[in-house]
């Protein structure tokens, strides 16, 4: 049995779910999609998403208060009941008629499977493209599959999820899929990649994703001993750790500056490395 694992925070995915609905009754197998509003508030995305228990073997749970990125995910696990669990982001959009096909053919063989993460080709929002930028040029170097684990799209099997579980000390965004990943390999699990992206619909506005950053650096530097060189702006700063006192200068001087370029509609990538850097010696 399949089970499509959805948390959501202010997020309409009735069309995610519909769309996944379609493909789990055309493949004919046993499957249920659980999803969980982790604390939203939204009254909109919760009545539209609470319709999708109109449709067959589909639940809609809702948390008044926020479990936290981890928690939710352990709670998905154990409320689901299918021998393979498929985790997703509710701002997921389909993009492959074989979408679900794929996965549970990957499944058969391979206890952990990543679809991979795709974005846009083109984007027309000017206050989007900070992030649209970044995720794309990372596509244009490493492809779909990302070199860390991220838990945007991917499959377990329920022994492995059993085993190793999403540490719930994180409670903020970033970074508890890499240590996930980590805790995966060092338990002897591979993960395997496969070319079956779902595609990143809600790319955030550039000052939301800028607060998403520093939060995820946050988090970072708390769980630096956890996450170890994995995150690369870590390993840059552990290098060149006894230049800290020039970036927190640099920083304090031309953070303003920066932030103006990052939030602009021609943000450069290069400027972002600078002050993700600059910001991470500054904790």
């Amino acid at each position: 049995m399949l089970s499509i694992l959805i948390p959501t925070y202010d997020y309409t995915c009735y069309k995610l779910v519909y769309d996944l609905h379609q493909q789990a009754e055309s493949l004919g197998i046993a499957y249920e999609i659980i999803v969980v509003e982790d604390g939203s508030h939204y009254p909109v995305s919760i009545i539209a998403n609470h319709k999708i228990i109109e449709l067959s073997n589909c639940r809609h749970i809702q948390h008044k208060e926020n479990m936290g990125r981890a928690a939710i995910r352990n709670f998905l696990i154990d409320e689901s009941k299918g021998d393979m669990l498929l985790f997703m982001d509710a701002d997921g959009k389909v993009v492959s008629e074989e979408f679900l096909k794929k996965y549970v053919e990957a499944g058969k063989e391979h206890d952990v499977v990543c679809g991979g993460i795709c974005h846009p080709d083109v984007c027309y929002n000017p206050h989007k493209q900070l992030r649209w930028k970044y995720e794309k040029r990372y596509e244009e170097k490493h492809g779909y599959i990302s070199q860390q684990f991220r838990s945007f799209c991917f499959m377990v099997s329920r022994e492995v999820a059993q085993k190793v579980r999403f540490d719930e000390r994180f409670k903020m965004y970033g970074y508890e899929d890499v240590l996930f990943g980590k805790e995966l390999e060092k338990a002897g699990y591979k993960i395997h990649g496969i070319e079956n992206p779902l595609m990143n619909s809600d790319i955030e506005d550039n000052d939301v994703f800028l607060k998403k950053t520093e939060e995820a650096l946050k988090t970072a530097h708390r769980f630096q001993k956890e996450i170890g060189d994995d995150v690369t702006i870590v390993h840059i700063y552990n290098k060149y750790r006894g230049m800290g006192w020039a970036m927190r200068v640099f920083f304090a001087m031309f953070k303003g500056v920066m932030k103006h370029n990052l939030l602009s509609s021609k943000p450069s990538l290069s400027l972002f490395s600078l002050y993700k850097l600059c910001y991470y010696s500054t904790l």
